[in-house]
């Protein structure tokens, strides 16, 4: 999952006066999916879908409460999902949608309130979000994702929220609290995995990523490291799994072959247990028998010459 935080700038994220130009911008895929006939979707916040932009706009502006007329009054963030984050989410764009608006509403935001350390939750947080489908912009082939336009006040406007902050858990002085983005990044993306039971690789981890462009190079060779094991491993175990089916197979085919083996040898059995009752001295009945016959017919003939 990408994550990013948008810098203020003089154009469309200026976010030091109205709204109303990111609110457009956020805006603009929806005409040319509207006159194709495609699947749109509306502004959302945390508990309402098909928002109008006029009140987002004027929602946004209006909680500005204490601020300076250069001070940031809403932040825009993007979060983009990787193609196969995408697959776990869904099968349709509006799939996919609604998935990405649960994701925001049930992991994003509250994980984001949570990190101001101020004792916030999601209730707290005013914020919009719309999502984008065009992917002409990205190589990515499914390029779903979301943009958020959040107020720098929280709903009651009273207290100052900034993700832009350097501090990250402040006791002490002017500014309390604080935000700590890579903690944000590592519990939302522990939330997204749990939220739609999918398997991450370790390589496709932030903490992966994160090590590997600002960590030393010690750090970078042992989380390489960790990350070939863990591939071998699964290498293994897969191949394990492999060996086991077709052990089992054999298994099976042995098996199937004696079945089939005494059902077909049933009738000589049968034969041969009539011609060969032997008790477990190892004496032949039926031969005895044959025996005791002959001589009573030699016994008959004997008698019939007197």
């Amino acid at each position: 999952m990408h994550i990013d935080f948008a810098p203020p700038s003089k154009g469309t994220y200026n976010n030091a006066g109205s709204s109303r130009q990111l609110a457009s911008y956020m805006e603009h895929e929806d005409l040319e999916r509207m006159e194709k006939g495609i699947y749109t979707d509306g502004f959302f916040n945390l508990t309402k879908d098909n928002i109008y932009k006029s009140v987002l706009i004027k929602d946004i502006d209006s909680n500005i409460g204490q601020l300076l007329k250069t001070d940031a009054k809403f932040y825009a963030i993007h979060v983009s999902p990787s193609e196969s984050e995408l697959r776990a989410m869904g099968n349709t764009e509006q799939e996919q949608a609604e998935a990405m608006k649960r994701y925001i509403r049930e992991v994003f935001i509250p994980e984001y309130a949570k990190n101001f350390n101020k004792g916030l939750s999601a209730s707290d947080i005013k914020f919009y979000g719309k999502i984008h489908f065009d992917r002409s912009r990205s190589d990515n082939k499914q390029n779903m994702h979301c943009h958020l336009i959040v107020s720098r006040k929280d709903q009651a406007n009273k207290k100052k929220l900034s993700p832009l902050t350097n501090h990250k858990n402040t006791k002490n002085g002017v500014i309390k609290g604080g935000f700590n983005r890579v903690n944000l990044f590592q519990q939302v993306e522990q939330g997204f995995d749990k939220l739609f039971s999918y398997n991450r690789q370790q390589s496709e981890s932030f903490d992966y990523h994160n090590t590997m462009k600002n960590g030393s190079v010690s750090e970078q060779l042992e989380i390489q490291n960790q990350n070939f094991t863990g591939e071998k491993k699964k290498e293994i175990f897969q191949s394990g799994e492999k060996e086991n089916n077709i052990s089992c197979n054999l298994d099976r085919t042995t098996k199937n072959s004696h079945s089939n083996d005494q059902q077909n040898n049933s009738g000589g059995d049968s034969l041969l247990s009539i011609f060969s009752l032997k008790d477990d001295n190892g004496y032949d009945a039926t031969l005895t028998e044959e025996l005791q016959a002959q001589k009573r017919k030699k016994k008959k003939r004997k008698g019939i010459r007197r």
